[in-house]
């Protein structure tokens, strides 16, 4: 088992505590599991997240992508010191989805003073990567 990265471990349920009042409920993303170096969320593919084609919209991917690498940023540092905004989000759609849920999981790769980077995978049903997403963060400190 990997060595937690977590500054205070956030619960699925406290994460999604915060949906309602965001993007998240609106397109339906859920936390799912935070495991000890990872987090976890799902996107359902219906209407809301669809593009004209019917597939799920690259930028409805972009937004779980950006969320989980927000979401774990921001918990993994002293809140009470810092706090971490998007800098860079780049995207790679490489298959589509019209049906189902679609599972992102984001890794932390780079935790710096300044910056982190994180990695997002996001797999369909049958665990077939569908986008793989890269962020860059930068950490604040509070003035």
């Amino acid at each position: 088992m990997s060595e937690s990265i977590w500054f205070v471990t956030p619960t699925v349920e406290d994460l999604n505590s915060l949906n309602d009042k965001t993007i998240h409920g609106p397109l339906g993303i859920k936390f799912t599991e935070v495991g000890p170096d990872y987090i976890r969320a799902t996107l359902p593919a219906r209407p809301e997240t669809f593009q004209p084609m019917g597939l799920i919209h690259g930028g409805a991917n972009v937004v779980l992508a950006e969320s989980l690498g927000s979401v774990g940023a921001n918990m993994v540092i002293d809140r009470s010191k810092y706090y971490c905004v998007g800098q860079e989000v780049n995207a790679n759609h490489i298959r589509g989805v019209r049906e189902g849920v679609v599972t992102g999981t984001g890794r932390l790769l780079h935790a710096g003073r300044t910056s982190q980077i994180w990695e997002i995978k996001i797999e369909n049903e049958a665990g077939k990567l569908t986008c793989v997403s890269r962020l860059t963060m930068a950490v604040i400190p509070h003035n």
